[in-house]
């Protein structure tokens, strides 16, 4: 297959990206199963680590206002969306072959990108109700969605840091149907603490929610997410692609993002 040959498949998309079995663990595997996410410390390589930071504060130097808009804009926040067109630097993370084995694991058939955004809470705020990346699943339903959080900073207690339930991927209906005040401390929620250049994957039918920044720093994260290939992308990419960004592109990542 040549370099800028059409892609029309899961399976060659995957294998030109260098996607196989072997590269999950088992632990990892199991971490998926059960509790519903794994974290992949030292990830992000330190000079790209460093090129992420320098772009997010680009863009929302920017975009100023209009930050976030393509997708949401949160009180409380600052938000970007839409970043699979505004930069090369962000290329590497909808297609690294880690991310695409869990989300293949996950998901379990064939699947595309759903969205890049980025998010950091404000001193004093950002906090969030519990919730799942979906809505209601019905009683036999398989996975339909994976999301993944690109530490762009320290997650910390004090910061705002993601806060999960684990195990309860497996549960049907939504949030609301098991809890009546999703704002609350949850007894099963555990914080995501970790190192600046970490990712978290994570089964996105899994609760999960930021907490409130009780600092005077930043707290910057990525959020790539996928779903599963017969569902519409949180936001449509055949209408939203640029040209510059379809011609750099290979024929897998074109694939990925449902273009063709």
């Amino acid at each position: 297959m040549s370099a800028q040959q059409k892609i029309t498949n899961m399976q060659d998309a995957l294998h030109a990206l260098e996607v196989d079995d072997n590269i999950l663990t088992a632990e990892e595997k199991k971490e998926l199963d059960e509790q519903g996410y794994a974290i992949f410390h030292d990830f992000i390589e330190p000079e790209w680590l460093e090129q992420l930071r320098e772009t997010y504060e680009m863009l929302m130097k920017k975009e100023g206002d209009d930050a976030g808009k393509e997708f949401r804009q949160e009180a409380g926040t600052r938000r970007l969306s839409d970043l699979i067109n505004k930069g090369e630097v962000f290329d590497g993370i909808y297609t690294h072959p880690k991310i695409l084995a869990v989300t293949h694991y996950v998901i379990g058939r064939d699947f595309k990108v759903n969205s890049i955004n980025g998010r950091d809470a404000l001193p004093g705020q950002g906090h969030q109700a519990l919730h799942a990346d979906w809505g209601t699943r019905k009683e036999g339903e398989g996975n339909h969605i994976v999301n993944t959080l690109w530490l762009l900073d320290d997650f910390t207690p004090d910061n705002g840091a993601t806060r999960v339930v684990p195990t309860n991927h497996k549960l049907f209906g939504k949030p609301s149907d098991y809890v009546e005040d999703l704002s609350a401390p949850h007894p099963d929620e555990k914080l995501i603490i970790a190192k600046a250049g970490t990712v978290v994957a994570y089964n996105a039918h899994m609760w999960h929610g930021g907490t409130e920044n009780r600092t005077s720093q930043t707290r910057r994260v990525l959020h790539p997410s996928f779903i599963a290939r017969e569902f519409p992308q949180q936001y449509n990419q055949r209408e939203l692609l640029r040209k510059t960004t379809y011609d750099r592109i290979s024929p897998a990542a074109r694939y990925l993002l449902d273009v063709e």
